[in-house]
């Protein structure tokens, strides 16, 4: 999904290690001058909540990010090894 102000989508893995945490949500972003109105959360609350009326109530995503994803709801899970070799941190949801 796209916005004017901010992007999303949902994807089988996010190109880490751990095939078996899936779906993962990936490429969230917010236009730099969009940032600080707390649509990033909202992104995250909507996609959380397609998902759970999908039937799917646990989401992963990779980030390399800190503090920030804790604040929705988000909670470290472990280091990943991404496709490329570096580590990067593994969140989890559970709706």
């Amino acid at each position: 999904m796209t916005a004017s102000s901010g992007e999303w989508g949902v994807i089988e893995n996010d190109f880490h290690s751990r095939k078996d945490l899936s779906p993962n949500v990936c490429a969230v972003y917010t236009e730099e001058d969009m940032r600080g109105y707390g649509i990033a959360g909202k992104l995250l609350g909507y996609v959380c909540d397609d998902m759970k009326s999908q039937g799917i109530d646990t989401l992963y995503l990779v980030t390399d990010h800190t503090s920030f994803y804790e604040r929705y709801g988000w909670e470290f899970l472990c280091m990943v090894q991404e496709d490329g070799g570096g580590m990067t941190r593994m969140y989890v949801h559970r709706g």
